[in-house]
């Protein structure tokens, strides 16, 4: 009997302590899934939260039309095109010392060549702001323009040539409709009377007078010498600084000629210190030579030429006789920029690439028969030419600053 109490003691003590082992166990699960659920549920507040706080704050608020806006008004874009281009021709120039000084006459008119061109083109807000040439295939070579220039001092044998100014020297003198006695007449000048000779056949001149143009014996004309004595430059007078000056500015044409005579255009461009290899001195006559065949102001020219290449010191204008760094790509200016034979190559073909392209509109008579092409053209003045011309906003003050300097040398 009293085995069996203690039997009952036991085993009522085991199922006490089974019993205190689950509960435990129990409480300990439900403890831990009561937390998991208050973690879960302060993360839920603290998103609930956030949201309209972000919402409430002005002050970070995002104009997204604005800035899409500013974006594309600074849009850059690139095209590539295939164009057919000419290839300007070179003029070579030849001294005549049976000419006289100054005077120039063409003996080959020059024709430019074609190619197919590859070009690179960047616009900026749809404004094109540089073209670059990649490929080129050659369809047409180019034929050079041969010139003579005169090295003579004029004389009383000197052969007029056409251009030239004849004076009547008889009493009465009959313009006709053909090189020959018998021929119709269409009009009648006097002595004193001035014509421009336009084309010689044997004995004849071809002349214009006013608005006539008809045929007149030779030996009843004579060469005005319009300096009467010394050379022959074809200027009829020698302006003042003060005459040649007044229009100098910004909004000066440069689609019109300086006015400078020869001898002058040697004078500002002659013995400057700043010329150290004398490139301007010995080629100052090609500047006069382009303002006459082109209807360029040569100083413009020469000012470009001095600011680009520092007075003909800079290693293009050494090296490739480019005074202009014709050609000159940023990435390789020294490689991609144009081989001249001769600076007087160079100044001519930049003087018609500028008459072509930059300071006339397209249609314009030109030279040679041919027609402004206009491509560039934004105005005749150098800040219009500053913008299609150079990138660099300060280029038309940089030549400017040259031609006043040029100009104050007369």
């Amino acid at each position: 009997m009293q085995k069996s109490v203690y039997l009952y003691k036991y085993i009522l003590a085991l199922i006490i302590a089974i019993a205190v082992v689950i509960a435990i166990i129990f409480g300990v699960r439900k403890t831990k899934n009561n937390s998991y659920t208050v973690e879960e549920k302060s993360k839920a507040s603290s998103i609930e939260i956030e949201v309209p706080i972000a919402k409430q704050n002005s002050s970070k608020y995002i104009d997204l039309e604005s800035i899409i806006s500013k974006n594309e008004q600074e849009i850059i874009t690139e095209k590539i095109e295939r164009q057919e281009t000419d290839i300007e021709f070179m003029t070579l120039y030849r001294q005549n010392d049976s000419l006289a000084k100054g005077k120039i006459q063409t003996l080959q008119e020059g024709q430019d060549g074609k190619q197919n061109a590859i070009i690179k083109k960047i616009y900026k807000n749809g404004e094109l702001i540089s073209d670059k040439q990649i490929s080129t295939e050659i369809r047409q070579v180019a034929i050079d323009k041969i010139v003579e220039v005169g090295t003579a001092a004029f004389s009383n044998n000197y052969v007029p040539i056409v251009g030239d100014n004849l004076k009547v020297t008889s009493s009465s003198l009959a313009i006709k409709i053909e090189p020959k006695e018998d021929a119709k007449t269409l009009i009648t000048i006097h002595v004193g009377d001035v014509v421009t000779l336009k084309a010689k056949e044997g004995n004849w001149y071809y002349v214009e007078y006013n608005t006539y143009l008809g045929w007149a014996p030779i030996d009843c004309l004579t060469y005005v010498n319009p300096n009467g004595s010394g050379d022959g430059d074809e200027n009829n007078h020698q302006y003042t600084k003060e005459e040649l000056s007044q229009d100098l500015g910004f909004s000066m044409l440069l689609n019109k000629k300086s006015g400078l005579t020869l001898e002058q255009f040697k004078k500002v461009l002659g013995n400057d210190s700043s010329d150290k290899n004398n490139v301007f001195k010995d080629n100052a006559e090609y500047f006069y030579y382009v303002e006459q065949q082109y209807n360029i102001n040569g100083l413009f020219v020469a000012a470009v030429g001095i600011h680009e290449s520092a007075w003909g010191t800079s290693s293009i204008s050494l090296d490739k006789k480019n005074l202009f760094g014709y050609g000159a790509y940023d990435r390789d200016p020294s490689g991609s920029a144009q081989l001249f034979e001769s600076y007087s190559e160079g100044i001519d073909l930049v003087a018609r690439v500028f008459v072509k392209y930059y300071i006339n509109p397209a249609g314009t008579d030109i030279y040679n028969g041919e027609k402004a092409v206009g491509t560039y053209y934004k105005g005749a003045t150098l800040t219009a030419v500053n913008k299609s011309y150079a990138t660099d906003k300060n280029w038309a003050n940089g030549v400017y600053r040259w031609m006043m300097y040029l100009y104050n040398k007369l």
